[in-house]
């Protein structure tokens, strides 16, 4: 086990890599806390939970509601849990999200922690603090920025996922190579998916530098004033895609930076698109999809991001570069119609 403490701006948070979810006794008193984890996991990994108090919930985007955290609430009641307590979310993104945002509202902020089960979550959602619920159409429109406690890495758990969301987590992998890590792309191009499936240390050394990234950024820019706002490097519009299509989270971020690569030549001149549309196709991701350009440019003009009548879109100089740009709604909705 590799054990990695980060100070953040009123906590620090504990990295476990290459922990077993057995050493979760180790870090948090069994009597003193709440699994909360969903249906998936629950069924999948039930044996490991056994002596854990655990509230699970429905598995998918479109439980991470209120009427959900509603529920999750009224079941700590009913557990006599206190200010004392600490919330465990054992899953993917959605338990992630939801876990870390009833935490910062139950009894005006508890603590938490997170066992991610799923690539998308062990590299992205998991960490940097941002925890929120979907209100209709408009994703993580509710939220807080709040630090666990500490993310436990067990990546034997990913020998049970299935194959759309190992495609699903290696959209954010491959957002990281694009913004922040040239070398990390030139490794994907030369790779496949299917190599990191099989060699787990391989794929463990890519989850850890991953989280290690995202991790460095976050601490430069807690709060999401500038540096962090690279990593909503194809979120903007695939955030309004993936809600109205209902489609994985992955693929919505795959088709939002075929979106901002189309955006970046416009902008900056940018050259590889190409390489970037291959090495999605090669992880079995969609760089493209039609869509309804009105309805998703509605939703777009909701985005948190946006400021006045504009939003600061992530667009890329060069893989491993990526830059801020603002851009008018006029001008987005010009760009979108020339897709």
């Amino acid at each position: 086990m590799i054990k990695k403490t980060f100070s953040f701006s009123t906590s620090s948070v504990n990295y476990f890599f290459n922990a077993e979810i057995s050493y979760l006794d180790q870090v948090v008193a069994k009597d003193n806390a709440v699994v909360i984890t969903d249906e998936n996991v629950f069924a999948k990994h039930q044996r490991k939970l056994k002596g854990w108090k655990t509230i699970v919930i429905k598995g998918g985007e479109r439980y991470k509601v209120q009427s959900t955290v509603d529920d999750i609430i009224q079941q700590l009641i009913d557990l006599n849990a206190d200010r004392r307590t600490t919330l465990i979310g054992v899953g993917g993104g959605v338990v992630t999200d939801i876990t870390g945002y009833v935490a910062g509202i139950y009894m005006r902020g508890i603590q938490f922690g997170f066992v991610p089960t799923s690539i998308l979550a062990m590299v992205d959602a998991a960490i940097g603090g941002k925890n929120g619920i979907d209100v209709g159409l408009f994703k993580n429109m509710v939220g807080l920025i709040r630090q666990p406690s500490f993310l436990l890495y067990d990546f034997s758990l990913l020998k049970s996922l299935p194959k759309e969301e190992w495609v699903n987590g290696f959209a954010e992998i491959i957002k990281h190579a694009c913004i922040k890590d040239a070398p990390m792309f030139t490794s994907l191009e030369e790779n496949k998916l299917s190599y990191f499936q099989k060699d787990l240390a391989e794929l463990a050394k890519l989850i850890q530098r991953n989280a290690l990234l995202k991790t460095k950024v976050v601490i430069g820019d807690e709060f999401e004033n500038g540096d962090r706002k690279l990593l909503n490097f194809g979120h903007t519009i695939g955030h309004a895609i993936e809600n109205l299509y209902q489609i994985p989270h992955g693929h919505a971020v795959s088709i939002g930076m075929g979106v901002a690569c189309k955006f970046s030549v416009s902008e900056l001149g940018f050259k590889d698109t190409d390489r970037i549309v291959k090495v999605l196709k090669a992880y079995g991701l969609p760089p493209q999809f039609e869509f309804d350009k009105d309805e998703a440019f509605r939703i777009l003009k909701n985005d948190k991001k946006k400021t006045n009548q504009s939003i600061n879109y992530i667009l890329l100089q060069k893989i491993g570069k990526a830059e801020i740009v603002p851009l008018s709604f006029e001008q987005i909705q010009t760009l979108i119609n020339d897709l």
